[in-house]
C-alpha cells in the first residue's frame, strides 16, 4: 500500500475542485477527506474514489476498476473505484468523479449518524461529571472495614 509523496500531491491537486481536500496517512496508504468525510484512498500510487448504491453504476459504466483489499482471509472487493484514465491527468475531468466520491462519503456519514441512538436523559439535565480516582467508592470501602 505504499504511496509516494509526489502522488499524494498529485491526487490532492486533481481533487481540489471538489473543495478543500486533505490527505491523511493510514495503513501504509492515504485517505482523502473533504469536510471530515473520507471520499477516496490512495494505494500503490493509484487513486480510488468511494462509491455507493447511488453512484456505483457510473463507475461500472465507465469501466472503472474496483479496489480489492488483499486481506488474510482472501481478496475483499471494497466500495472504492479507480476513476477513468482521462480523469487521472486533468483536474477538470476529475471534478465530477471526485464529486461522486464526496457525495457517497457524505451519504454514508449521514446514514451512520442516523443509526446512532439519541442519549436518553431528562431534558435540560447534564450528565454527572465523574473523576476517576482509581479507588473504590466510599460506601464500599466502609463496608469492607466493618
Amino acid at each position: 500500500m505504499a504511496v509516494s509523496k509526489s502522488f499524494v500531491t498529485h491526487a490532492l491537486d486533481l481533487c481540489a475542485r471538489a473543495g478543500p481536500v486533505q490527505a491523511r496517512a493510514m495503513f501504509g496508504g492515504y485517505g482523502l477527506y473533504l469536510g471530515g468525510a473520507m471520499f477516496g484512498l490512495l494505494d500503490d500510487d493509484e487513486l480510488y474514489l468511494k462509491a455507493d448504491d447511488s453512484s456505483r453504476q457510473a463507475f461500472v459504466d465507465a469501466g472503472c476498476r474496483q479496489w480489492v483489499y488483499p486481506s488474510p482471509k482472501g481478496p475483499m472487493a471494497m466500495g472504492y473505484y479507480r476513476p477513468p484514465d482521462a480523469a487521472l491527468e486533468d483536474p477538470e475531468a476529475m471534478a465530477p468523479w471526485a464529486r461522486l466520491g464526496v457525495d457517497a462519503a457524505l451519504r454514508a456519514r449521514a446514514r451512520k449518524k442516523a443509526k446512532k441512538p439519541a442519549a436518553k436523559r431528562p431534558a435540560g439535565k447534564k450528565p454527572a461529571a465523574t473523576k476517576p480516582t482509581g479507588r473504590k467508592p466510599a460506601a464500599k470501602r466502609a463496608r469492607r472495614r466493618s
